[in-house]
């Protein structure tokens, strides 16, 4: 059986390339511009050809034959965490940069038959939903139907993360586009709980620990009480997230401080998670490489940027799903 071929823009680490290879898609080529994610994402994804370079300077002709094109292009101008500063941020241009390299691949007969976008949940409403009016006009220009969602990681992907992100999907094929179901992804019951994405008992290096001598040990104490919850600290406040799942994981877990979620394990000590425990509570696979020439924050940032794979598996399940439909249909007729 056919395998339909993707290419991904902003690949970061390769959560998107993970969740549609493990839905059955073959990740062929891939653009990233941070050479530490560079670093990750060749150490796990070996068959893709990675390039590692600014998207301005990729050309359509550099894209090999593809069926989907992939981009998780920069939320931080539209996010909560960020100032919201949309397109005026130079880095809320990158959506323009993949509709260039859209066109040039059109040139080169190779015109994306799927783009799949993601990015935070804000990117609907900002500027008084002009933004993503923007994206949306500047996709049916193209000739693509386009269809969106948000959706929650913890509500999505049986991931314990409170993870609110959307998803925008472009058919160039107007059979795809009405095989294509959201209703197909339903919510799901969430199984894999904070408890077995988080190592309780783990025996940790006293980095990722607070301890007495700390400035904030003291206020940490007082609040950091329950087993089983992960806490947030907020330099003059703890807040327990007591719903069984973990806050949004953000980039800034890697700009240190206090920016990592906490917990209180077995030992009775007050610890923050661990980059492996905040990939897993991405989604990532258990067996993911993290290179050990990175530090510590480097993968807690790249934590914080990806996407929740099990989410993007479902989703790209059904995209891969319409299109065989379509083709299959084609072949009978």
């Amino acid at each position: 059986m056919k395998k339909y071929k993707i290419a991904s823009l902003f690949a970061g680490i390769g959560g998107i390339d993970y969740g549609f290879e493990q839905a059955g898609a073959n990740s062929v080529w891939a653009n990233e511009i941070d050479k530490y994610c560079a670093v990750t994402f060749s150490a796990n994804h070996k068959k893709t050809k990675l390039v590692v370079d600014d998207i301005c300077n990729i050309k359509g002709k550099d894209i090999p034959k593809i069926d989907i094109l992939t981009g998780g292009f920069p939320c931080q101008p539209f996010s909560v965490a960020g100032y919201r500063k949309g397109f005026e941020d130079e880095r809320g241009n990158m959506f323009h940069q993949i509709m260039r390299l859209v066109d040039e691949m059109e040139e080169n007969n190779n015109k994306p038959r799927v783009i799949f976008l993601e990015n935070v949940k804000n990117l609907k409403t900002h500027d008084n939903n002009n933004t993503f009016t923007v994206i949306k006009n500047e996709l049916q220009k193209r000739g693509y139907t386009v269809t969106e969602k948000v959706l929650n990681t913890c509500e999505y992907g049986n991931t314990p993360q409170n993870r609110e992100r959307i998803f925008i999907i472009g058919f160039l094929n107007p059979n795809d586009a009405d095989k294509f179901k959201w209703k197909y992804i339903s919510k799901i019951k969430l199984t894999n709980t904070i408890d077995k994405v988080v190592d309780w008992d783990a025996d940790v290096d006293d980095k990722y620990l607070y301890e007495e001598d700390k400035k904030c040990y003291s206020l940490l104490k007082e609040n950091i009480l329950e087993k089983g919850i992960i806490y947030q600290f907020r330099r003059v406040y703890v807040r327990a997230n007591k719903g069984g799942v973990c806050p949004t994981l953000t980039a800034n877990m890697g700009m240190g401080g206090h920016n990592v979620p906490l917990i209180l394990d077995n030992k009775n000590r007050i610890r923050k998670l661990l980059p492996r425990e905040c990939l897993l509570l991405q989604g990532f696979p258990k067996d993911m490489i993290i290179p050990k020439e990175l530090c510590d924050s480097r993968i807690y940032k790249q934590a914080g940027n990806a996407v929740s794979v099990p989410v993007i598996k479902r989703v790209a399940e059904q995209i891969l799903k319409a299109m065989k439909e379509t083709d299959q249909e084609n072949e009978n007729n």
